[in-house]
């Protein structure tokens, strides 16, 4: 018996030591790749596009085919596979994937043979207990950027994190895991570039040379190793590439593009009128109030607190007749109480989260004891949609998706509960990561189709790869300090490296007190960021634009006034994002991913907004900025000074002045000031050219509210510079849907002085025009010039819009 008892000690043992997949032992080609069987596990390699190869490892003959992240399939086209001594190889027109025979291992090189990403040669797969682990060999160099939600660098080298969707309150600047899970980055090093997905909702680590300097490597705590490797030119196309694969957002209704007021919470209902009379008193634009749970019956989703809201629909319809849209909370948690309709509707449909016996989870949270429902039920879905239908008859247009990570008081949500995972089935181990996703399907599905036509605005905490088919996403509870706000854009450029546009965070930080520079700083950042909410929490001051003093008023009226002058830009940026999956705030490493600048201190820091705008974040209490400007030549935006590019420069930054950039031949749309989208701006188109290079813009316009831009409803052209800048050609429009602008004012920046211009061959006359994109503030210190307006000398003339290509000679 002793004897027997060492021997199962030591298979136990055995178990929990590194194991490698072995030698291959056979192959067979399939449709979409081949099958591979070694020693100790096999894998299925398949080919989903000319540089997409699909690589899973599994030991039990069976594949996991369900995914709620990937939308595409394989192709199986356009590869071909040939076999030595020593290994299999699988060519495509852009990548060879060369399978070692001795130890099942995986080498992706170009078709110069250059190595761009490998397993590490020692010990490349490697399975403990229940981990799972792929080992990748660093190349020199070698950068690594993406996985979504995560502080710290740009170049995530030197570190590691767990992706497992966690309730991170007030988290710090090197905080992990936070909320969301994106296991997806790309490498960069040679002049070569990669991204790496790996599909799998278990917990997962992703280690980037962390306490070591030999290898990179991810592991799951459970499932597959199923990962997809995409090679192509750039990181722009790996974007494209990788968006394929997940799936691309659809349009969000124009008003969410606008800026939403939101705190922890606005009631009774009089504290919602007057916030939103004070917008329009002040002419300050906006377009959302967002309501948090105190709106609800005792924290109850889909209730309403009749004292604090005696007629909510009263309320909505007056609130939309002044351009008010009103987004509310809806929290997952169904509060286990006799007489609520949710409650007893859900335990008549099972539709709630269980346990291995059958009996409801029960967890709690703001309502006390609750059930929470199975996303992963298509039942399920089917059931929270139609629950939206009350909501929708008060003229609810906006739906916020929080605490679905899920966050429950203790924070310890049980491992052993059961998802039902399309009638397949799983645990909480499984389910936990997608379960944000999933009700964002649910709520964005079942709104849309109760809609008839018209387009929901989503938002999430909580998420997992392909929810910007759902959903915008926001970064939670951050903290009103100098560093969050720095980390704010970060976490919004790595989640655009992630495949996730639409996303932002909570200007002037929700936990703590705001002051009054660090939120005039913020709202102008936040001016330039995709989704633009003001938020602050419960029992802290007040944080609405005007409650800061008469300067920060100013500031904030001119940064929202110049966000939605910035509309057909912006707009123009989402409908790219919605075709092709280019975010809008664009980290550097998009366009510039070998200029080493870009990963430096605080030039990480900086972005894209949109093909145009170079964004130079800065701390609130600093009056001078270091800029790096990368290759090509970059406009002052508020003086119109000439910069070349590759190059560091200060600039000063008092709180009325973020600094930014524009790039040498860019397009800018712009229109006149609105209080909300739903007013209709002057029919005069202003269009911004930046003269010196050459440039492209995609101009797009639909009617903002529907999706029949899907079906050709829409206004669309190309706008380009030529010769260096010398000629802008408007294409030919595209879609049946006329322009809301009649005339186009064209404003010439850095390009030669001339009395005439010619369109189409006519001359038409220009004249020299003072542009100020950001008036004086109110100046209460004659001694101080804090309030000076900055402004710009452009050479304008005005033509008339049409559908025709339309050819503009600029000398």
């Amino acid at each position: 018996s002793i004897t027997k008892m060492k021997e199962t000690t030591t298979r136990s043992v055995k178990h929990y030591e590194h194991q490698g997949p072995g030698t291959v032992l056979s192959y067979a080609t399939i449709n979409t790749g081949m099958i591979i069987r070694a020693e100790h596990a096999a894998a299925r390699v398949q080919v989903y596009g000319p540089g997409i190869i699909r690589v899973q490892i599994f030991e039990d003959d069976q594949f996991d085919e369900s995914s709620y992240a990937v939308i595409a399939a394989a192709q199986g086209v356009g590869f071909e596979i040939n076999d030595s001594a020593t290994e299999i190889v699988l060519t495509t027109t852009q990548v060879t994937l060369r399978v070692s025979k001795e130890l099942l291992s995986f080498k992706f090189e170009d078709q110069q043979g250059n190595i761009i990403n490998q397993d590490e040669t020692g010990f490349g797969i490697s399975m403990m207990g229940n981990d799972r682990t792929i080992y990748k060999s660093m190349q020199p160099g070698e950068r690594f950027i993406g996985l979504g939600e995560k502080t710290g660098n740009l170049d995530r080298r030197g570190s590691g994190y767990t992706n497992w969707n966690t309730d991170s309150f007030a988290y710090g600047p090197g905080s992990d895991p936070l909320y969301c899970t994106f296991p997806f980055y790309i490498g960069v090093h040679h002049q070569l570039v990669y991204g790496i997905f790996l599909d799998n909702s278990y917990k997962s680590h992703f280690n980037f040379g962390a306490s070591n300097d030999r290898f990179a490597s991810f592991t799951v705590e459970g499932g597959e190793l199923n990962y997809y490797f995409i090679h192509e030119a750039s990181v722009a196309d790996i974007l494209q590439s990788y968006t394929m694969l997940t799936g691309r957002m659809e349009m969000p209704p124009l008003w969410s593009l606008g800026y939403q007021q939101c705190r922890y919470s606005y009631y009774p209902e009089e504290e919602v009128y007057n916030v939103a009379r004070t917008f329009r008193e002040k002419k300050i634009p906006a377009d959302a109030i967002v309501l948090d749970i105190h709106y609800m019956d005792n924290y109850k989703i889909f209730s309403w607190d009749s004292e604090r809201f005696p007629d909510p629909k009263r309320m909505l319809t007056g609130l939309r007749k002044d351009g008010y849209e009103i987004v509310v909370m809806c929290d997952p948690g169904i509060k286990i109480e006799e007489g609520y309709e949710p409650y007893r509707d859900g335990l008549k449909e099972e539709v709630f989260l269980k346990y291995p016996d059958g009996t409801n989870y029960s967890g709690e949270v703001w309502p006390g004891w609750c059930h929470f429902p199975d996303f992963t039920n298509p039942r399920t879905r089917k059931w929270w949609g139609e629950k939206f239908q009350s909501y929708l008859d008060m003229g609810v247009r906006g739906f916020w998706n929080d605490m679905n990570e899920i966050a429950t008081w203790g924070q310890r949500l049980p491992d052993l509960i059961e998802f039902n995972f399309e009638g397949e089935g799983g645990s909480a181990k499984r389910g936990r990561n997608v379960f944000g996703t999933m009700m964002c399907k649910a709520t964005y599905d079942g709104t849309k189709e109760l809609l008839q036509g018209e387009r929901p605005f989503n938002l999430t905490r909580s998420a997992f790869a392909g929810v910007q088919r759902y959903s915008a996403v926001w970064t939670g509870d951050n903290v009103a300090n100098d560093e969050h706000m720095l980390l704010g854009v970060r976490l919004v450029n790595s989640l655009g490296l992630s495949g996730v546009a639409f996303t932002g965070y909570d200007v002037g930080g929700f936990v703590g007190e705001t002051s009054p520079g660090l939120f005039a700083r913020w709202i102008s950042l936040g001016a330039f960021s995709p989704f633009f909410r003001g938020h602050t929490m419960i029992n802290s001051s007040d944080s609405e634009p005007w409650t800061f003093g008469e300067e920060v008023e100013d500031i904030s009226r001119n940064y929202i006034n110049l966000r939605y002058r910035l509309l057909p830009y912006l707009y123009s940026c989402f409908y790219e994002a919605s075709k092709t999956g280019i975010p809008v705030s664009r980290s550097l490493a998009i366009d510039y991913t070998f200029d080493s600048k870009i990963y430096e201190g605080r030039y990480q820091n900086q972005y894209l907004f949109g093909p145009s705008f170079l964004v130079a974040p800065v701390e609130s209490y600093k009056d001078l900025a270091k800029v790096y400007l990368p290759k090509g030549n970059w406009f002052d935006f508020h003086s119109g000074v000439l910069h070349h590019g590759e190059q560091e420069v200060y600039v000063d930054c008092p709180l009325t002045h973020l600094p930014l950039f524009v790039k040498a031949g860019s397009i800018i749309p712009m229109q006149s000031v609105v209080q909300t989208t739903k007013e209709r701006p002057d029919p005069m188109l202003h269009l911004h050219l930046y003269g010196g290079d050459e440039g492209n813009f995609q101009y797009f316009e639909d009617d903002g509210t529907s999706f029949q831009y899907q079906t050709g409803e829409f206004y669309q052209r190309n706008i380009s510079l030529k010769s260096s800048g010398d000629l802008l050609v408007l294409s030919e429009v595209e879609g049946s849907l006329e322009s809301k602008f009649e005339s186009i004012k064209l404003y010439l920046h850095g390009m030669p002085a001339g009395a005439f211009i010619t369109v189409n061959g006519q001359s038409i006359p220009t004249k020299n025009e003072v542009v100020e994109f950001l008036p004086a503030i109110s100046n209460f210190d004659p001694v101080d010039k804090f309030g000076e307006a900055r402004t710009v000398t452009a050479r304008v003339a005005e033509i008339q819009n049409s559908r025709v290509s339309i050819e503009v000679g600029l000398n």
